[in-house]
């Protein structure tokens, strides 16, 4: 390894941990950022220290989770995968892991690279990380200042992906993602068979309605989670290609977690998880399918999956003055469609929603108009709207029809907290949906009551 990046190394490390000596932050990003200053090859250079290569996660929700099941499943397996644990995701995140996992000399602590990665930032990485594996989750509508429209993530993804010989293991159900992947080998598609969760009709909020070659609306024969079913084309005929690694018999228990069966080419497993959520499904199956696409053993997978630990922020679940609190990150119209779904399957006793509009959440937050909160309004529960769009929130579970009486508005997410915890008696249960930045607050307000580690010791 040269001078430069040796110096890189050492920079980042020093900066990483006068980070969190000095109560700054976790060191997820800024060890980054320094040792690209110092040395702009140095991620090219770590990754290539990888004996079994990387594999780069990218989607508009559950990326996390994904990662961090697959991080888990190889662990298991006796890999000794180097991860961005905290999620930090954009190139800054993806070498602050690697500068963290390498010694003076270069030499890494891992052997294969497990990197979430940003929507909008995956074709870079692609070309500085040349992965063996590339895991396509799903494109949602999400940050519109940020990202554009989900076809125009869709057209960066297809270029990056015409100049990579990984393996593309993506969401078949998702009929964007499968467009991008169309004609690409090798490749491995996954999805969900299980007419027990479908829906017969299409949400409100649905992103993608049209075919990708024609513009003739997409015919679905069952629809799982916003556009994300078995769909053709009436007139030019494509469809969801048919996955190699499936979901079937899904039971899912609210908050409380899903049990399901996983069928792949050489059997099935069955796993329970307190992973809650038919969108965890998904995530599940993405990770099991990557795993599968790295061969390895069915067991591990297994073993993995049911003794997970929800990330931060995402199903985590603890306990403070008396009531469980589980927190549910929410931060587009798709995801947060899919946690009211949950939440109403085991009613809370109640429920505090905090939106935020800061860059990372999207300034734009008219996506509230698509969320389906008319759901809340046949639940008797309190509803505590916080966060810097607190009021804008009230407003729209006013127009969906929850009982003014119901709603409650307190911008500071502190003191929101102990009125949710107030509405609800002694041994119940609180959900909070924040947005990403409201989510991270909240964090902060627990870890300042001693009930939660730093995110980034999680």
């Amino acid at each position: 390894m040269g001078l430069r990046v040796r110096c890189a190394v050492a920079a980042g490390k020093l900066v990483g941990r006068l980070s969190r000596t000095l109560g700054l932050g976790g060191g997820t990003t800024l060890p980054g950022r320094v040792a690209r200053t110092v040395a702009p090859g140095v991620v090219r250079d770590l990754a290539g220290r990888l004996g079994r290569g990387c594999v780069l996660l990218s989607g508009t929700n559950g990326k996390t989770t994904s990662a961090r099941l697959l991080a888990e499943i190889l662990r298991e397996a006796g890999w000794r995968p180097i991860h961005n644990r905290a999620g930090a995701n954009l190139p800054a995140g993806v070498a602050s892991a690697l500068v963290e996992a390498a010694d003076a000399r270069g030499h890494l602590r891992g052997e294969i690279g497990v990197f979430e990665v940003d929507e909008a930032t995956l074709p870079g990485l692609i070309e500085v990380l040349r992965p063996r594996l590339v895991v396509l989750l799903n494109l949602f509508r999400d940050q519109l200042d940020r990202y554009g429209e989900v076809e125009a993530v869709a057209r960066r993804w297809r270029a990056a992906l015409a100049g990579t010989d990984a393996t593309i293991c993506f969401n078949a159900d998702d009929p964007q993602v499968a467009d991008v992947v169309r004609g690409r080998s090798p490749s491995l598609p996954f999805g969900v068979e299980d007419d027990g969760c479908r829906k017969d009709v299409l949400e409100d909020a649905a992103d993608v309605r049209y075919c990708y070659r024609c513009g003739t609306p997409y015919t679905y024969a069952a629809v799982y989670l916003s556009h994300l079913g078995r769909y053709v084309c009436g007139r030019c005929g494509l469809g969801r290609p048919e996955p190699v690694v499936c979901a079937r018999s899904i039971t899912l228990a609210g908050t409380r977690g899903l049990a399901m069966e996983i069928v792949h080419p050489e059997g099935h497993l069955h796993v329970r998880t307190a992973l809650p959520g038919l969108y965890n499904a998904y995530n599940i199956l993405a990770a099991a399918a990557a795993a599968l696409a790295l061969r390895i053993p069915p067991g591990a997978i297994q073993r993995a999956v049911e003794h997970f630990r929800p990330a931060f922020g995402r199903a985590e679940r603890l306990r403070w003055e008396g009531r469980e609190l589980v927190v549910l990150l929410g931060k587009n119209p798709a995801g947060l469609n899919e946690l009211l779904r949950t939440v109403a399957q085991e009613v809370p006793q109640a429920i505090l929603i905090a939106i935020n509009d800061r860059i990372a959440d999207g300034r734009d937050v008219s996506w509230l108009w698509d969320v389906d909160f008319e759901r809340l309004a046949d639940l008797d529960v309190p509803v505590v709207t916080s966060g810097l769009r607190a009021l804008d929130c009230a407003l729209r579970l006013k127009y969906a029809g929850v009982p003014e009486d119901r709603i409650v508005v307190e911008p500071d997410l502190g003191r929101a907290l102990q009125a949710a915890i107030r509405a609800a008696p002694k041994s119940g249960t609180v959900v909070a949906l924040p947005t990403y930045t409201a989510m991270l607050d909240l964090r902060r307000t627990l870890e300042r009551l001693g009930a939660v580690c730093s995110f980034w010791e999680d």
